[in-house]
């Protein structure tokens, strides 16, 4: 991943996502009722909780709204119906693309998801077929400018806590972990009071592909564009090299 930054484009989702704030909170509640009604509201019994809350603080989700939202789920255990789904297909030039969605209509969710890969001139496929392209790890981007700590300080405290990699960008630090490890990794970064631009378990790309066919790129951005844009879907993957 070295040489790879993720940085600017982070910066450019949070951007985006502070205009539709009230979208990215509510993405995050259904994660948080889901993950409560599966394993209970205490995260730290509760792997997948742990995960999400982390989400939500990388996203400024206030921690008084956190919490509400798990005692609201605890005691809304039987009304949650949602489930997720995932999409895998192509956009145009044969950018791989993954789609996961928390829906409470899978037909409804499935139309939609269809209709973006169509209206991009890509197509769906079937599951798997990008999916190995792609590997699951805990991922944490550190802005060097809000990090006190020195590099070498910071790669070892993340190395010792379980971290797998750890890479240098101009303007960022990236930390990769075993996604059974990433819950561990970040809260010893959290305890050190170090603060994290995006701290997820997510999907990243082995290799990119880059596109220069002007038509190719507007279909692949409506394609991105109208699944972002989509209430049910929660993240996007996709090994477009955007830089």
């Amino acid at each position: 991943m070295s040489g790879h930054s993720k940085f600017a484009n982070i910066k450019h989702k949070k951007e985006k996502n502070d205009a539709a704030k009230g979208k990215i909170f509510t993405i995050i509640g259904r994660e948080i009722a889901v993950a409560v009604k599966e394993g209970g509201p205490d995260p730290a019994n509760n792997f997948k909780l742990a995960q999400v809350i982390a989400k939500a603080k990388s996203n400024n989700m206030p921690n008084d709204t956190i919490d509400r939202g798990i005692k609201k789920a605890a005691g809304d255990v039987g009304n949650v119906n949602y489930e997720y789904v995932t999409y895998e297909g192509y956009g145009p030039g044969g950018i791989a693309i993954i789609v996961d969605a928390l829906t409470d209509n899978k037909n409804r969710t499935a139309a939609n998801v269809r209709s973006a890969f169509t209206k991009g001139n890509g197509n769906i496929g079937t599951p798997g077929c990008v999916s190995f392209m792609f590997d699951k790890k805990g991922q944490i981007i550190i802005d060097r400018e809000e990090c006190e700590a020195e590099a070498d300080d910071l790669m070892m405290m993340a190395l010792d806590a379980g971290a797998e990699d750890f890479s240098e960008e101009e303007d960022s630090y990236e930390i990769l972990t075993d996604p059974d490890s990433f819950e561990p990794v970040r809260r010893a970064l959290e305890d050190a009071g170090i603060p994290m631009a995006q701290a997820e378990v997510t999907m990243i790309p082995q290799n990119y592909v880059q596109l220069s066919d002007e038509t190719a790129l507007k279909g692949l951005q409506r394609t991105l564009d109208l699944l972002e844009d989509d209430d049910d879907v929660q993240a996007v993957y996709h090994n477009w090299d955007e830089e």
